[in-house]
């Protein structure tokens, strides 16, 4: 069925629609230059025009803004166009209808006069009433499926466009009237996103919504402040604020960012997601992989979505063998084909690796394979985990595990510490988000997260087959193997299956679970991800004491630990008895489930790793 078979705002009500990005800075990018009109390249360059239609388009995008924001007779007198009005307006249609066919909706953009509103008096309002329906009627005789009333800062200015549109539109189509607020979050006259959501529905709007202003945060917290007014709500925010950068305008809020937000936006209830000033197709390729991530949109048909650089970066680069599984080191070797136990031993706050190192030289006596090695885990400041890796492999010549957050580092940080890893010989990784710095001593500091794990996997990938970030061939590729982190006690359990089959996509090698007190949670994991393929290594966390137990339970996103596994060790109490009651814990799961997963990931509590030599003695060595 078409998608246009569906009236559009039956379709916006339903929720993940997918709006198009900017049209301005889009043609920007493409040579034409801010002092000349925009709107008018509808009939000067078309070809321009149809270019970001189709990119839009091949993204994702369910609806089509034509190119008519400045499109009414003010605007267009500034560059002597007034009596231009209907051509270029019916030109944007025409072009944005092109491209969609029945494939999207086409949405008839018009933005405000740019008059400096408080010296536009009461007896000029009738004229700018008429300046709007004049542009609305074209729109809606070229057959717009909407009508969008974009980036109003003045309530009054914008019940002139709503009451204009409204008579053009009656009984053909709808009319999203969309806001932009200041940083401080009120319109020009101090009206804020509850009272303006419910001034539009009272003035007859279909749906509201916010776009321009700043980036993503920012009208994230708009948007969900207009969802109790009871109509659809469409969030476009800009890619963060436009810096100066050699003489061009530059917006620093990357894809990776507007998806995290994107997926936000669409669970908090938002209906329909697109973008403002500075995003591009891969900005609305991403909020169209929200769309799908939280169910809300359908899966790209084969061969579609991509851009020329993902459909050519799908490959292997010319002239680069790509390290398989099996020759990935000992773990690579091993996945699979024989139990392998891993154990985590910390970097320090301090400048000494001489505990860690003699824990490490321990476990190895002990039979562990492999020393995991977090990354500022609970966003903890301490040694960044490569020194310890590099030591591990040098002296003690076994495997480290790195693990990789994507919170410390901005995208250019984040490839500079993977290369650098890779030089060094430390090829193990667990690709991980990372706790957020509110957890750690230092709750002001400031996260990054320019990607989440699904990206950074994504983004390693790419380097296994030789091509940088940007789709280019490398002429060589790394080798890294990637573990991915999973929670089979998640809250959102649906959720994170399906988060976990986008990571195995991604380029995941295996999964490495959060620790686990329940065997049927456990198993009911182990089951539902069997299908993926990918082997597992079970999590195991020997408790140290009850009120270790209850902060876990209690306290840490992701754990969760049954009342008679707490009862067990409200009885055992703390001390020798209490940690030995942990051990014989961890030990009846691994006992349970030891002949299902393909290894264990013991975390001791405390520095103490004795305890995970007394987890695995005489189960698995």
């Amino acid at each position: 069925m078409a998608k246009r078979d569906t009236p559009l705002l039956e379709a916006l009500a339903r929720g993940g629609l997918v709006f198009d990005g900017a049209m301005g800075t889009a043609l920007y990018e493409r040579g034409l230059l801010y002092t000349t009109s925009l709107d008018q390249a509808c009939l000067t360059r078309p070809d321009l025009v149809r270019q970001v239609h189709e990119a839009y388009l091949k993204a994702g995008a369910d609806l089509l803004s034509t190119n008519s924001f400045g499109a009414n007779r003010y605007r267009l007198a500034a560059h002597e166009l007034q009596d231009q009005v209907a051509p270029i307006n019916r030109a944007a249609v025409a072009l944005a209808r092109e491209v969609a066919g029945d494939d999207a909706y086409v949405g008839g953009s018009v933005g405000p006069t740019g008059r400096m509103w408080t010296t536009v008096g009461e007896a000029e309002r009738p004229e700018v009433r008429e300046a709007f329906a004049e542009q609305c009627r074209v729109l809606i005789e070229e057959g717009v499926d909407v009508l969008l009333l974009e980036t109003f800062r003045h309530p009054e200015e914008l019940a002139l466009a709503l009451d204009a549109a409204r008579e053009a539109a009656a009984g053909v189509c709808p009319v999203v009237a969309s806001v932009s607020f200041d940083p401080f979050g009120t319109m020009a006259d101090g009206t804020g996103p509850a009272d303006m959501a419910q001034r539009l529905v009272d003035q007859g709007a279909d749906g509201v919504g916010v776009n321009c202003a700043d980036g993503p945060a920012g009208v994230y917290e708009m948007c969900t402040r207009m969802l109790d007014a009871g109509l659809p709500v469409v969030a476009q925010p800009n890619a963060g604020l436009p810096q100066r950068v050699e003489g061009r305008f530059a917006y620093m809020a990357t894809p990776e960012y507007f998806q995290l937000y994107a997926r936000r936006l669409f669970k908090a209830g938002v209906h329909g997601v697109g973008g403002c000033c500075g995003t591009t197709a891969e900005h609305i390729r991403k909020i169209a992989a929200a769309a799908r991530m939280v169910g809300a949109g359908p899966a790209p048909e084969a061969g579609g979505g991509m851009r020329d650089e993902e459909e050519a970066s799908a490959g292997v680069a010319p002239g680069v063998v790509v390290t398989p599984l099996q020759d990935k080191g000992l773990i690579g070797a091993r996945l699979g084909r024989e139990f392998i136990v891993s154990v985590e031993v910390n970097p320090p706050p301090g400048l000494s690796l001489d505990r860690a190192l003699a824990g490490a030289e321990l476990l190895k006596r002990g039979g562990v394979d492999i020393i995991n090695v977090a990354d500022g885990p609970r966003a903890s400041a301490r040694m960044g985990n490569l020194a310890l890796c590099v030591r591990v492999q040098q002296e003690l010549e076994m495997p480290a595990l790195m693990h990789v957050t994507t919170r410390d580092r901005n995208l250019l940080g984040l490839i500079a510490h993977l290369l650098a890893a890779h030089e060094l010989d430390v090829h193990n990784l667990v690709v991980v988000t990372g706790d957020p710095p509110k957890m750690g001593d230092f709750p002001d500091a400031t996260p990054v997260y320019d990607v989440d794990s699904i990206g950074l996997l994504r983004l390693i990938d790419g380097l296994n087959r030789g091509f940088d970030p940007g789709g280019k061939p490398l002429g060589e590729a790394t080798g890294f193997l990637c573990a991915t982190g999973a929670e089979p006690a998640a809250p959102d359990y649906g959720r994170e299956l399906s988060r976990l089959g986008q990571k195995a996509r991604a380029g995941a090698d295996f999964v490495m679970t959060q620790p686990v007190y329940d065997v049927e949670v456990l198993e009911r994991f182990l089951q539902d991800a069997e299908p993926l393929g990918l082997p597992v290594l079970v999590g195991l966390l020997p408790l140290a004491s009850y009120r270790n137990a209850e902060f876990l339970h209690n306290e840490v996103p992701g754990m969760r630990v049954p009342e008679p596994i707490r009862e067990r060790m409200r009885a055992a109490g703390g001390g020798p008895k209490g940690r030995a009651e942990g051990v014989a814990i961890a030990r009846e799961m691994l006992e349970r489930v030891k002949e299902r997963v393909a290894g264990a990931y013991i975390m001791p509590p405390f520095g103490r790793h004795q305890l995970a030599l007394d987890v695995i003695e005489g189960i698995v060595r």
